[in-house]
This record gives structure tokens, C-alpha cells and sequence, in this order.
């Protein structure tokens, strides 16, 4: 998987008080390590990115030390904001809460006064707020002097601080300071060699108006009691030894309130940090808008988070982790939620230039890929992310994530229809052109991923199905033609199938075809020819289930390596050699599905190969086990171009592993249960950390820790006690498709084809498990469906309350065990007059045809 380094409720809000809200809505919190812990509290258009002490220490490594802060995509405008209390700097917080839209830290008393601070990013502005909370116990109202710094840093998302990058962020602007009208005023205007003109602003100010105010021109500190340590990008030490990095250039200043807090009352200051890459008039406007009733922007925006965390609310009495996990997962993919306006669309070439722009994207919408380092436009990380996201009902960002991918693409390489990999929301391109370049072995690359071509027709037909959005389809459907033609002529040199080019692996040794491109390629094929007879469209139709049709067939003897036990990785020319490295996309052709009308094939191998691959990477050598953390290295040990093994564990390589179990009905606790754990985990309770989150309470991290065979020095530390440009992101999307999407689509086994109008629910409780549920999970633009499925020895009961469930057809059963038969079925009491029997990867399907719209009980018996 690429990435660019070098080396993230029927209440009404105005009834609602800010308190009272934020009293009401769950928290996951954390009292150890905190100024190890990094924390973001994300809006659509901004974010605040530091530590869980309250600190803002350096953070990230794309522009060393500069990726945390208050951020307004794509600018940053402060380093941070420190609050102080008659004359002293407030402590580190003594607890840190994650809450739903905002986080929260427990600081230590000042001048007798018990202290928090709220912080959340409003939707609607580009805007950070603060909110310092001061709790009065005392018999008599109490003033004291509230002191807020706040450090400059405006700069832009791109470019980063790479050797060889043009522009450069080495070469980022100083900033200005000054006062007006009761905020600090900061601005960095101008261009930085090779870059372009900007016009940057960011304004801090509270809800009250200010005693006294200081502010530095250009080079001022003012980090509160945090001090002023520059750290160089390659010291090797934690976070919290620096408070700059080597990027730095901003300045600060100062704003000094009298507040008064009454006797055994509270009061909240709230302070907005507010500003725009479009000058001064549009900050000031932020900045207002911000300022406008910070408590009930707090109240609507919980309110509007209460609404997300009441859609797929799944009850597992066999597995509360993995239940807490979904629920927290809805409120990440929201985190992940962005937005940004005007996108200058230039291809960089991996740094090597900055040309004019080829073209402007009005609008972009997206699932950031992860805090901090990864919080801009993914394709790979976007469509894995689709999964969970219809799973846990967030309809519009997913439709908007791959309508953003769509214009970018098209502005950046003139229609062809390849998919762009990566882009920075100015719309700097970083890879992903359609281009080649020349190696200095006289070998040319390929500027592009290709499996983020073959990837996105799937995507769109999955939003399609669950969504039944025919326009969505409309809009989308020319340029997912348009993707696999460009596969098929353009990709596919040697005429065989299988198309040539990178896939999600990028590693030296691999032959030019890669097996999850092969496999995504027969799931698209089929995913367009659906969408292709629904449009009319019987050429596109024929050709797409052609194709498909012969890759399946050739798919066994092709990429099966009997040897091993396995698929091999990749293919070599000529005449097809396989190469195995033991890289985790060998599990793909298990995890992926085949789609033909409304007929689901969970997993593209054989059932023999299937279990047999999926067997053989639960051992020490592919997967993390205890002690260390579980979960499903990069690379198997033994493999790779040197055969060391890669034993980082991606929440996504785990993801896979997990889904593909489901796809076998392999759910027990070695099984599939291993890797939702080990996605899980990460959230709350990391072995690794003693029993805590990876970083953020209820977020889940890029990669996690591993100790290869127990032994902590053979593979990688958890995030916490990794220097402070040597971490992955600690809030990455992605990886909710290893939780979200095994329990809805696989235990919970909702099928939507609301393109067809069909609904089908074929669920498959977990060994030792009584029963899995889910109420409110999302169907259509309105609809709803909650399902509860049990089992009783050898009685499967599925439940389905589809009053709110749209469609004209209804599919109602559940899966038996493999080699399992049904000997008795009744539909809601009665015994069915007709039921189908299907083998499948999974088990044998058994299913009646129910009436939508209705209360549904269909009990199975098997033998």
C-alpha cells in the first residue's frame, strides 16, 4: 500500500444545553501516558490535532513536526492554544475523554477553581474552539485573571519537508502578528520560491472582550508553559521533548480576560481560533460565525453525532468489544468527514515539480485517510472505507468521497479514466498521474496504481445497492466505463487477463501482475456489467461478464500454489511464473465477493483453497499472537524480496483477514473473532499498552504493535512509545471495514440490492455466540431494517422488522453449517410453502421470500 513516507437523537439542539449535552453523551477516556497520546476533535472544515496532556508538542512528519495544530483544510493556522489562570500557566491534564464531536481534558484546580476544557471543530465554520470550563465550589463568586497564548503557524498542506521536494516546506513564510478588535491577528502573505501566491489568515479571540493583549510581529513564542525546544527531524526522541520543529516560522501573542465565576456555579470561556486561505474579510467572517453561541454549536453538533450513533446499533452479548468498536468507529469515519473549496489541480510528480494547474475542482468532499499525517484524498483507503461506511449508514460522504475522486481524475488525467492514488486538498497530486517514468535500469513505471482503477466501479455499485440512488449511478457510470476499458486496453499488455501494474503491495521482487488486481478485476467486471443492463447498455454488459467470466475460470489453475498452501502474490512473464512472497494480498481472493444481479458469491477461491489459505495464515509466521498484539502481518516471516518478513500489522491487512474468514463461515474466536479483536483492541485495551488505547480512546490506528513469535525487538512498538516522526496515523478510516462490515454484511448478513428492490437477510451467528442484533441500520435515503438472529442447538431463528425496510422483495433465512441441510422451515409460525437451498462459501444458505414492510420470523432446523 502506497504511502508517502520517506523512510487519522431526537433531541432538539436549541433545547439542549451545552453541559447538559456534553454531560449526556458517551466518552471513552484515558489517564496514562498522556503527553505520549496524540488526539484530534474533527469538523468537516477544520480540526484540532494534539496530545491528551493538553500540550501541543510537534506532531506528524509529511512537514516535520507540523501536521497537529488547528487546522482549516487546506491551512494551518496555530501550532495550539495554552490557557493560564492568575498569572499561572494551567497544568497537564490529569484524564483525557474522547466524546462524540469533541474531546475533553480533566485539568488540575487553579486559584481554587476546578478546571476543563472542551475542545470541538464546528461543521459549519472554519473554525477550532476551546472551551476552559471553571467550576466554582467555593461560597462566594470568585474573578480571576485568564491568560490565552496562542502560537502562529499558517502554512499550507502542501508541500511538504522532503529532500528533493519543489516547492519545499523548509522554505515556509514567517508570519506577522498584530492586534484588532479585541483578537490576535496573524498573517503569512506571498510566495515561497517555486511555489504559488497566497494570502493566509488566522484569528484567535474569545466570546469576551479582552483586559490586555500582547502580540510579537514575527518570531514570538508564546506556548504557555510548554517552552520552546526545536527538534531536528531526525532526533529520535518523543514528542514531548519538542515544541517546534525544524519547519516552524510562526510567531504568537496573548489575550488576558476577567472572568468572573459565581459561587457553586461554572463558567466557560470559550476561545476560537478562526481564519481562511482567501484573506482577511473571509477569516473575520469565520471567526464570527464561530463565535456565535460556541455552547450551542456544542449541543447540535453532539446532537447531530447522537444521530450517527443511533444508525447500526448492534448488540453482540458474545462479543461487547466488537460492538463498542462499531459504535465508535461511526464517530471516526464522522472525524474523517472533510470538506475544501477550489482545488488547484496540479500534478506534482512525487515532488519533483510544481507546474500551473491543469484544472480547478470546484467542491471536494471526503473520508480523510487518517490523523495526522494522512487527513486528505485517498482512493484505496476511500473505497475500503465504503464498506463501513454504508454499513454504518453514512450514505453522502461515501457517494461524495468517489465523486471527488471522479473530478479530480478527470481534471488531472484529461478523462482516461485512471484513478488518481493521493491528493493534498489544494490540489497538488502527489501520485497518480497517467504518466510513465523511465527507471535508470531503462525500465519505465508506471505513474498510477492500477488497482484503484479496478477498485472503483465496485465501489460505486455497492453505494448503488444499498442506496437504490439511480442518479448517483448515472452520474458515476461513464467514468467506471471508463476505468476498465482503460484496463483492459491499456493495462493488459500481454492479452491474457490479468492486468499489469502495482497493487496495494509495492514491493521490489513482484511480477507486473498482481493477484488483488486480478481478483478486484473479476469483482468490477461484474459490478459494471450490472450497472451497464440496468442503464441499457448490453455491449459494455456482454463484454464486462465476458471477461469475467474467463478470469474465473482461468483463476485456479493460474494463481493456486499447491506448494504453498496458498496464492501466489504476483506473475511473472513469461508464460505466467508465480512469485510468492507471502504478502498479505493473498488473502484477497478470499475476502473479496462476486456480485451477478442479486446473487452473492462470497469469496472468488474455491472453498478447499479458501479454508486451506485462511487456515494457514493464523500461525505465528503471517499472524501477531500473544504476547504482542494479533492481527495480520504485511508480510509472512520468510518472506519478501530479502526474507525477513515485513510484521507491521495494518488495521487493513487485519481488516481482510477478518472479512475473509466471514466469507468461509469461519467466525469462531481463532477465526474471525482473532482479527475483529485485534482491530478492536487497539481502541480500548492494547496489550501492548498495558490494557490502554493504541493513542486516542476509541480510535483505531494505522498500524498497530507486533512481537513476531513474542519477541518485541523483531517487530514494531505500539504508537506511544515510537519517536515523534516514526508513528502511523493514530485515527486511520479505513480499518473500520474489519469491524463494521463482518457483523453487518456477515453475522447480521444484510444483502441490499435496493437497485432491484430486493432485500435479504442471511445471517450467521459466531460459534459460542447466542444471538447477534442490529436496529436502525440504514437502507435507501429513509429506510431502515434491524435484524436479530439466534441459534439453539440446531435451530437457527432470524427476526426482521421491515416495516421501514423499502423494496418490493424480501429474503429472509439463515446460513447452516457447511455440509448442514435443512429439515424444517417455518415463516412466522407456519411451515414455509417453499424455501431455497444454496451452497456457498460460507455454508448453506436456506431462505424463504417474506412481505416487505412487515414483522418476520423464519426458524430453520437442521439436521
Amino acid at each position: 500500500m502506497r504511502r508517502t513516507r520517506v523512510l487519522a437523537a431526537g433531541i432538539t439542539a436549541a433545547l439542549l444545553s451545552a453541559s447538559a449535552a456534553q454531560a449526556a453523551a458517551p466518552e471513552v477516556s484515558t489517564t496514562q501516558r498522556l503527553q505520549d497520546r496524540r488526539e484530534v476533535a474533527s469538523g468537516q472544515r477544520s480540526y484540532i490535532a494534539g496530545f491528551e496532556d493538553g500540550a501541543f508538542y510537534p506532531n506528524g512528519w509529511h512537514i516535520t513536526g507540523e501536521m497537529g495544530g488547528v487546522w482549516t483544510t487546506p491551512l494551518k493556522l496555530v501550532d495550539g492554544v495554552w490557557f493560564g489562570v492568575d498569572g499561572n500557566w494551567v497544568g497537564s491534564a490529569t484524564k483525557f475523554s474522547s466524546g462524540r464531536g469533541y474531546t475533553r481534558f480533566d485539568l488540575p484546580e487553579a486559584s481554587g477553581l476546578q478546571l476543563q476544557r472542551t475542545d470541538f471543530a464546528p461543521d459549519a465554520h472554519r473554525a477550532g474552539l476551546f472551551g476552559l470550563k471553571m467550576t466554582n465550589p467555593g461560597a462566594a463568586d470568585k474573578t480571576v485573571s485568564v491568560d490565552v497564548d496562542a502560537h502562529s503557524e499558517l502554512l499550507g498542506a502542501y508541500p511538504w519537508g522532503f529532500d528533493g521536494v519543489v516547492p519545499n516546506a523548509k522554505d515556509n513564510l514567517p508570519d506577522h502578528g498584530s492586534y484588532a478588535d479585541g483578537a490576535l491577528v496573524f498573517t503569512d502573505q506571498g510566495t515561497i520560491p517555486n511555489g504559488a501566491p497566497h494570502d493566509y489568515t488566522a484569528l484567535v479571540a474569545a466570546d469576551a472582550t479582552p483586559t490586555a493583549h500582547e502580540v510579537a510581529d514575527t518570531g514570538g513564542t508564546y506556548r504557555g508553559g510548554q517552552g520552546d525546544t526545536r527538534c531536528a527531524g531526525s532526533d529520535q526522541v518523543a514528542p514531548s521533548a519538542c515544541d517546534d520543529g525544524p519547519f516552524g516560522n510562526g510567531t504568537g501573542g496573548k489575550l488576558t480576560y476577567s472572568v468572573t465565576v459565581p459561587a457553586g456555579g461554572s463558567k466557560t470561556l470559550w476561545v476560537a481560533v478562526a481564519g481562511s486561505d482567501k484573506g482577511m474579510a473571509d477569516a473575520q467572517t469565520q471567526l464570527a460565525g464561530a463565535l456565535d453561541d460556541p455552547a450551542g454549536q456544542l449541543a447540535s453538533k453532539i446532537a447531530s453525532r447522537d444521530a450517527l450513533a443511533a444508525r447500526t446499533k448492534v448488540d453482540l452479548p458474545g462479543d461487547p468489544l466488537l460492538a463498542n468498536a462499531i459504535d465508535w468507529g461511526k464517530q471516526n469515519l464522522a472525524d474523517a468527514n472533510q470538506t475544501a473549496s477550489d482545488l488547484q489541480v496540479r500534478w506534482t510528480n512525487q515532488g519533483k515539480q510544481f507546474p500551473a494547474p491543469l484544472g480547478t475542482v470546484a467542491h471536494a468532499r471526503w473520508f480523510a485517510a487518517g490523523f495526522a499525517d494522512y487527513p486528505w484524498i485517498f482512493a484505496t483507503d476511500g473505497i475500503y472505507t465504503s464498506f463501513a461506511a454504508v454499513a454504518l449508514g453514512q450514505f453522502e460522504t461515501a457517494e461524495q468521497h468517489l465523486i471527488t475522486l471522479r473530478d479530480i481524475s478527470d481534471v488531472l488525467n484529461n478523462r482516461s479514466g485512471i484513478v488518481v492514488h493521493e491528493a493534498v486538498p489544494d490540489g497538488s497530486i502527489w501520485f497518480g498521474h497517467d504518466s510513465q517514468t523511465t527507471k535508470p535500469d531503462g525500465t519505465t513505471v508506471n505513474d498510477f496504481n492500477t488497482d484503484e482503477t479496478i477498485k472503483f466501479p465496485s465501489a460505486v455499485a455497492l453505494i448503488w445497492r444499498w442506496t437504490g440512488d439511480n442518479a448517483f449511478r448515472d452520474q458515476m457510470y461513464d467514468f467506471s466505463v471508463r476505468n476498465l476499458r482503460a484496463v483492459d486496453q491499456r493495462l493488459d499488455v500481454d492479452r491474457d487477463g490479468w492486468p499489469e501494474g502495482s497493487g496495494n503491495v509495492e514491493r521490489e521482487g513482484m511480477g507486473p501482475e498482481k493477484l488483488d488486481n486480478g481478483v478486484y478485476y473479476m469483482r468490477a467486471l461484474l459490478d459494471l456489467a450490472d450497472m451497464a443492463r440496468s442503464k441499457g447498455d448490453s455491449s459494455t454488459a456482454r463484454w464486462a461478464e465476458g471477461l469475467a467470466a474467463k478470469l474465473q475460470r482461468q483463476f485456479e489453475s493460474t494463481w493456486w500454489s499447491a506448494a504453498n498452501t496458498q496464492y501466489a502474490d504476483s506473475l511473472k512473464d513469461p508464460g505466467n511464473q508465480q512469485v510468492f512472497q507471502k504478502h498479505w494480498i493473498g488473502q484477497v481472493p478470499m475476502e473479496a465477493e462476486l456480485t451477478s444481479a442479486d446473487e452473492v458469491t462470497p469469496g472468488v477461491a474455491t472453498r478447499a483453497h479458501g479454508v486451506a489459505a485462511l487456515a494457514a495464515r493464523e500461525n505465528a509466521c503471517y499472524s501477531g499472537s500473544r504476547p504482542g498484539s494479533l492481527g495480520l502481518f504485511h508480510t509472512g516471516c520468510g518472506g519478501g524480496q530479502n526474507g525477513a518478513g515485513d510484521f507491521e500489522i495494518f488495521s487493513l491487512t487485519t481488516s481482510i483477514q477478518a472479512v475473509g474468514e466471514g466469507n468461509y463461515g469461519r467466525l469462531g474466536a481463532s477465526q474471525q473473532r482473532r482479527y475483529t479483536d485485534a482491530n478492536a483492541e487497539t481502541m480500548f485495551s492494547e496489550p501492548a499498552t498495558g490494557g490502554q488505547p493504541d493513542e486516542q480512546p476509541g480510535a483505531m490506528p494505522e498500524i498497530f504493535p507486533s512481537a513476531p513469535n513474542g519477541d518485541p525487538s523483531a517487530g514494531i512498538p505500539a504508537n506511544i512509545d515510537r519517536c515523534w516522526t516514526c508513528r502511523s496515523s493514530f485515527m486511520q478510516a479505513w480499518g473500520n471495514y474489519g469491524t463494521a462490515w463482518p457483523v453487518v454484511h456477515q453475522q447480521l448478513g444484510l444483502r441490499p440490492f435496493l437497485n432491484r428492490g430486493v432485500v435479504q437477510v442471511v445471517p450467521q451467528v459466531p460459534d459460542g455466540q447466542p444471538s447477534v442484533s442490529g436496529s436502525d441500520i440504514r437502507l435507501g435515503g429513509s429506510g431502515s431494517i434491524a435484524i436479530t438472529a439466534s441459534r439453539d442447538g440446531q435451530q437457527y431463528t432470524t427476526k426482521v422488522d421491515a416495516t421501514d425496510t423499502p423494496g418490493s422483495r424480501l429474503v429472509i433465512g439463515t446460513t447452516l453449517p457447511a455440509g448442514r441441510h435443512a429439515t424444517a422451515v417455518l415463516l412466522d409460525g407456519a411451515r414455509a410453502r417453499g424455501y431455497a437451498s444454496r451452497t456457498t462459501n460460507r455454508g448453506t444458505e436456506v431462505t424463504v421470500t417474506a412481505t416487505p414492510g412487515q414483522l418476520h420470523t423464519v426458524v430453520i432446523t437442521s439436521n
